[in-house]
């Protein structure tokens, strides 16, 4: 094979292990080092060591087991040559000194499910922000470059890059423990975990700006990062409940986008293009979160809305008067306009546009929601159901200057073009 062939099948395989193992790795590492940003680097030197030498010695047989033991070897030498504390230095020398074989196989396997629920915890610390918290976890736990990053959430590559320093200086200086929280901590942090994840997927499900409707490598990485958390976390009820919806939600990508990347709204989507096995796996995780009973939480009411979506076999089947009062529930345990709105929508889809646009009529004073595009895309679609399309064709063009979706806009501005001459929505 040509040399620059046999380069290539071998950094490709490197890209495709990091992206398997690196999670493990990196929480492997951090268990010995107690430091998240030491773990990150430290496993990024075994990854260049890696893209040093198998494309000449070729892909091992198990290559997370080579990169562990590469890691852990620049830890050791770390321990040894830095000015760590004199426990752990004699701890590892002494492992060394009775030659002490370390089973990667093991290590890569002993207690790693503690030590990925440690660094998910971790990366998603409620010390950070919101975006450092979603940067650290995409860096950490999806083994995704600052570059890909930025290209996912559009965003400078330097911008991404000062996230993730400073996120790993203020775990640093914050003396935060690598440890899964105990006791009341732990709600609170398990949400902070829930809200990263969702956030991830959420971007990819409905892609704030940029030129791409979806991005579904995006939803892919959180649906992962959820599989992961649940099946550490298997009585945690919510945690299921994000999976169900994440599953139900992205069991319709296919049918969001037009063959030119167009989008197409949920009423107006093919049904038989939704995945089904993702919508079977995500009403087995919902009946899972069901089962372990409790008040049902944010994401427990969302699924179940997500669920009427995926049990009706054609839009005129859905129970709009269930979603409604679902989003009735869920705005009484979180109060916030964005979930009136969507309230709203269901109301006007189970009693009339009339009775929709009383609600949303009722938000416009809502000073969070003044650049909210999707408060005048709705208040559009109902005036024109009412047949008021003048004022609709205002809403739309108005919800068309405030999204920054290219994909969205063109698909705003053509409703307000189509408000100038054509009949009504039904």
């Amino acid at each position: 094979m040509d040399p620059s062939a046999t380069h290539s099948v071998a950094n490709s395989a490197i890209e495709a292990v990091w992206r398997i193992e690196s999670a493990k790795i990196v929480a492997g590492l951090a268990r010995m080092t107690r430091d998240v940003g030491l773990a990150e680097e430290l496993a990024q030197e075994a990854l260049l060591t890696a893209l040093e030498k198998w494309p000449g010695s070729g892909v091992p047989d198990n290559p997370g087991a080579w990169l562990m033991a590469a890691a852990k070897n620049r830890a050791l030498d770390h321990f040894r040559h830095g000015k760590m504390i004199e426990t752990k230095h004699q701890e590892i020398g002494r492992e060394m000194e009775e030659g002490f074989t370390p089973d990667f196989d093991a290590a890569l396997e002993n207690d790693i499910g503690d030590d990925l629920l440690r660094l998910i915890f971790t990366a998603c610390h409620p010390v950070l922000s919101t975006e450092a918290r979603a940067a650290l976890t995409l860096r950490l736990l999806c083994g995704l470059t600052t570059d890909e990053i930025s290209r996912a959430f559009l965003v400078p590559e330097p911008t991404v890059a000062q996230r993730i320093v400073r996120a790993k200086r203020t775990l640093a200086e914050a003396r935060v423990p690598f440890e899964v929280p105990r006791g009341e901590e732990l709600a609170a942090r398990l949400a902070s975990v829930l809200e990263v994840i969702y956030l991830v997927f959420n971007e990819g499900y409905s892609a704030t700006a940029g030129e791409d409707w979806v991005r579904p490598a995006l939803c892919e990485d959180a649906l992962r990062l959820g599989r992961i958390v649940a099946g550490l976390s298997p009585e945690e009820p919510e945690v299921h409940a994000l999976v169900a919806l994440m599953e139900l939600q992205a069991s319709r990508l296919h049918a969001r986008v037009g063959p030119s990347g167009e989008p197409i709204l949920l009423l107006e989507q093919d049904r038989a293009r939704w995945d089904q096995l993702l919508v079977h796996r995500g009403l087995a995780a919902l009946e899972r979160a069901d089962k372990l009973g409790g008040e049902p939480g944010p994401y427990r009411l969302q699924a179940a809305i997500a669920a009427c979506h995926a049990r009706a076999r054609t839009a005129a089947e859905t129970d709009w008067a269930r979603i409604a009062g679902l989003y009735a529930e869920l705005g009484r345990l979180t109060p916030s306009p964005v979930i009136e709105l969507n309230r709203a929508v269901a109301v006007s889809m189970a009693f009339g546009p009339a009775a929709g646009l009383k609600l949303v009529d009722a938000l416009t004073s809502e000073k969070s929601l003044e650049r909210y595009h999707l408060l005048p895309s709705v208040r559009g679609d109902l005036l024109e159901k009412l047949g008021r399309r003048d004022e609709a064709r205002e809403e739309f063009e108005r919800a068309a200057s405030l999204t920054k979706n290219a994909r969205e806009r063109a698909l705003l501005l053509e409703r307000a073009r189509a408000c100038e001459d054509g009949p009504a929505r039904a």
